[in-house]
């Protein structure tokens, strides 16, 4: 269930602005990454989160990621072996989603914690489903992350400022690039053959639900041509036999 505590996101907002905090292990030499099924503003996208490594050789015991403001609803996947939760705060002012339902409170955080300690040098992954913000076209959505470990931990929280390279920061969040909209394509199909087939702006479930019927209702009408053209056919043909043998 929902835990309804207060999220530490001023904290890590913080410490991600600031780049003090580069985590007790001290500086690591790997990454917390995420991808997206897709990255189109507005669309719904699953998100890929991984890590391979602990701090330093110690094992992992828990991530916490931050959910950007932005996005109001998060699902994560459940994984055996690990106790997911989902960190609720406050929106003031309330918010209408794209259902048009009100909304008091968001995902603020995503707690991802092992039944046992993850080794260091073992891939790990995470699944989010969730609906990019629409009007986050041309940004970056950073995701600040902290790994804890048996020993120490790490801020994945830093973000690259205005010109700033993100390889040369010591603990960068993940991050995700996010391109333009489907309002921004002049046919309206979401930008290029890729992004349009990526960005679809429709809640999967729903998508697939229509694409099932409109399917059917194309096999349908193809079906009733045929079968209209062949008794056309065969009626003709009676036509000619008939004529001919009055004459």
């Amino acid at each position: 269930m929902p835990n309804r505590r207060r999220a530490t996101l001023p904290v890590l907002a913080l410490l991600a602005g600031t780049g003090l905090w580069a985590g007790v292990a001290g500086t690591a030499s790997a990454h917390v990454t995420v991808s997206g099924s897709s990255a189109t503003a507005g669309g719904y996208s699953t998100l890929t989160f991984a890590f391979s490594h602990g701090c330093g050789d110690s094992p992992t015991t828990g991530l916490t990621v931050q959910v950007p403001e932005g996005i109001d609803a998060a699902a994560p996947q459940l994984k055996p072996g690990w106790d997911v939760e989902k960190v609720m705060v406050e929106l003031d002012p309330p918010v209408t989603d794209s259902h048009g339902n009100q909304l008091t409170e968001r995902v603020g955080e995503l707690r991802f914690t092992p039944d046992e300690p993850v080794p260091n040098g073992y891939l790990e992954t995470f699944q989010v489903s969730l609906q990019l913000p629409a009007d986050a076209a041309g940004t970056t959505l950073a995701f600040p992350t902290v790994q804890t470990c048996e020993q120490g931990e790490n801020a994945w929280v830093q973000v690259a400022a205005d010109g700033q390279d993100p390889d040369a920061l010591d603990s960068p969040a993940p991050t995700l690039e996010i391109t333009g909209g489907a309002a921004d394509a002049p046919d309206g199909s979401g930008g290029n053959g890729a992004d349009a087939e990526a960005g679809d702006t429709t809640d999967p479930a729903a998508t697939a639900a229509t694409s099932d019927g409109s399917g059917l209702g194309v096999g349908l009408g193809t079906a009733g041509l045929v079968a209209g053209l062949a008794g056309l056919a065969t009626g003709l043909t009676a036509l000619i036999l008939a004529a001919k043998k009055r004459a």
